[in-house]
């Protein structure tokens, strides 16, 4: 390596996940062509890489902030592109990060071509969760999942992150903007064991997360994507202490398995139709059309009744979804609340973003497989315009939730 070229990333190589970076060159050759490259190694072993080239201004100098890359994995200027666009070295692979306890390596290098030489190297270090808070796993009753708690006496408030499998990253980071947040996987078995799906085991979680003694709120926020979204809508609709959910491309109707709740079925399950995939050249399927539609006569029972719910709703939708059309369950439930008079709802739309909405700067995937037809499915969204859906959602979701699920006395913490 040169022992002159300098690389910066700025304010830290240290921060959280959810934070941008300014990566800096300096000291090189005026004018000088270089690739900049990033890579990072999932929790599966997956290596993801990304590049891009720059030209260094007159005193040889390269800001990410302020330069555009003249061609790689993206082109123009986008400060966390390099992040965005690490792609796995395999097809259709969904990037894993979900252990909060380890960080997220990126290691960012500069390279000189046509010398074949590497000048720098440095690696950022995206922790998951800030000084101070706490990690517990909890097995209660029916339920397994894990406890993240802010540092300081609180009172904060409280909010259930469910996910399809189990993830603790997007619930350590709420931790991070003080929340005290318990994530559940909503399948608590294994899959191929499967045959209904009970509400009870979250009522469970709800009481013992109401439980906790630094948690204020009197009831909970729910924050949920795909099928997790509509356990979410069941759980507002059908089980006390739920005081706001964020859904986020997931369906009006209850999917896949039949729902129960207190020993009985409340409500049938949405079926999909493999025989409408649409396949593509990449041998992933595209399954927006596939489902179901929930609003014919001999699917009307599985409709989720929200409007039956107190709670606070903010609907999430992705316009180029390809996992299925969440606009239009978006929409429908907007007109059925209307119908009912209710005004208890915000809503998003993201005209080209995709079916996989992350915390910001997560690795774009547009296709990975669907656990529960266990195809490779594609999920959609334009990948620049996808990331930045992700930066203003992430700021929209902390906003929703501090403000409806609130704590007497106030005092929500931002920990950052």
């Amino acid at each position: 390596m040169s022992s002159q070229v300098r690389l910066r990333l700025l304010p830290s190589d240290i921060c959280l996940y959810d934070e941008p970076i300014q990566v800096k060159m300096s000291h090189l050759r005026s004018r000088q062509v270089v690739t900049i490259k990033a890579s990072s190694t999932d929790e599966k072993g997956v290596l993801f890489s990304s590049s891009a080239t720059y030209r260094a201004d007159g005193n040889g100098d390269i800001d990410l902030v302020r330069d555009a890359s003249l061609s790689g994995s993206y082109v123009g200027v986008e400060p966390m592109g390099l992040l965005r666009t690490l792609k796995p070295n395999t097809l259709n692979t969904l990037f894993m990060k979900e252990k909060a306890l380890e960080p997220h390596m990126v290691k960012f290098s500069v390279h000189d071509e046509e010398q074949d030489q590497i000048l720098a190297e440095v690696t950022n270090e995206r922790l998951l969760m800030a000084d101070g808070v706490s990690r517990v796993s909890v097995k209660e009753g029916s339920f397994h999942g894990v406890l993240f708690t802010p540092p300081g006496t609180g009172p904060f408030p409280a909010v259930l992150d469910l996910s399809t499998i189990m993830s603790e990253r997007r619930a350590a980071l709420l931790a991070n903007k003080g929340f005290v947040v318990l994530t559940l996987p909503v399948f608590q078995e294994k899959l191929g064991n499967l045959k209904m799906l009970h509400l009870d085991p979250f009522e469970e979680a709800i009481i013992f997360l109401l439980q906790q003694p630094k948690v204020g709120s009197k009831r909970i926020g729910i924050i949920a994507r795909s099928k997790a979204a509509d356990v979410a809508l069941s759980l507002a609709a059908f089980v006390p202490g739920v005081e706001a959910v964020v859904w986020i491309n997931g369906c009006s109707a209850n999917t896949a398995f039949p729902l129960f709740y207190k020993k009985r079925q409340i409500l049938p399950a949405l079926k999909v139709d493999t025989k409408k995939f649409i396949p593509t050249q990449s041998g992933a399927v595209i399954a927006k059309y596939a489902m179901d539609d929930p609003l014919k006569e001999e699917n009307r029972a599985t409709v989720i009744p929200i409007e039956q719910a107190n709670t606070n709703f903010l609907f999430v939708a992705s316009e180029d979804d390809l996992n299925w059309d969440c606009n239009i369950y978006k929409m429908e439930m907007e007109e059925r609340l209307k119908r009912h008079g209710k005004k208890n709802f915000e809503s998003m739309c993201y005209p080209r973003a995709g079916h996989m909405l992350e915390p910001p700067y997560t690795p774009f995937c547009p296709s990975s497989v669907n656990m529960f037809v266990k195809m490779q499915i594609m999920w959609g969204g334009e990948p620049r315009a996808h990331a930045a859906a992700e930066v203003h959602l992430w700021k929209k979701i902390q906003e929703f939730l501090r403000s409806h699920v609130s704590c007497d006395p106030v005092q929500l913490t931002d920990l950052n």
